[in-house]
């Protein structure tokens, strides 16, 4: 497979996978997995579509969490995490690595918001438990039928 094609496919699967599959190191060095809304997902949150197609890096990623979680803990000892999108039927996934930012950016924080998030964030947009992620990926590792394909998904 050809680095032109797994690109290709790396940003269809961020655009299809049902979710992000989101990597942090707990306090004793273990890695800790769990599935988070896929917001690149164009079925699921078309809001966000015209975000992400605008943005210099399309393989940039976002997270919504709750401040309180222990992902975020995770994340102010050590921002070192990954991010897998997968395809389970089809053995095809790509993942993500780098280091994660807090978004403290009101004007981003309101773009990457929905109303209905309520639930999880009881205060709205403004709530102190409304935590942003962004990853600028370093490196991803595209899978395919038995083909790894690396690369730099700074573009």
């Amino acid at each position: 497979m050809e680095l032109e094609e797994a690109k290709r496919s790396s940003l269809e699967l961020m655009e299809t996978a049902k979710a992000a599959y989101l990597t942090t190191i707990n306090i004793d060095g273990y890695p800790i997995t769990r599935a988070m809304f896929n917001l690149r997902n164009k079925e699921q949150f078309p809001e966000f579509s015209e975000i992400f197609a605008g943005l210099g890096n399309k393989f940039e990623i976002y997270i919504s969490t709750n401040t309180s979680s222990s992902k975020t803990d995770h994340i102010k000892k050590n921002p070192k995490i990954s991010v897998y999108y997968c395809d389970p039927e089809d053995f095809k996934g790509v993942m993500f690595g780098g280091e994660v930012e807090v978004i403290n950016d009101m004007n981003i924080k309101k773009k990457i918001w929905l109303d209905w998030w309520t639930k999880y964030y009881l205060k709205g947009l403004e709530d102190p438990d409304y935590t942003l992620l962004r990853l600028k990926p370093k490196m991803a590792q595209f899978y395919y039928r038995l083909q790894k394909v690396q690369f730099e998904p700074c573009e």
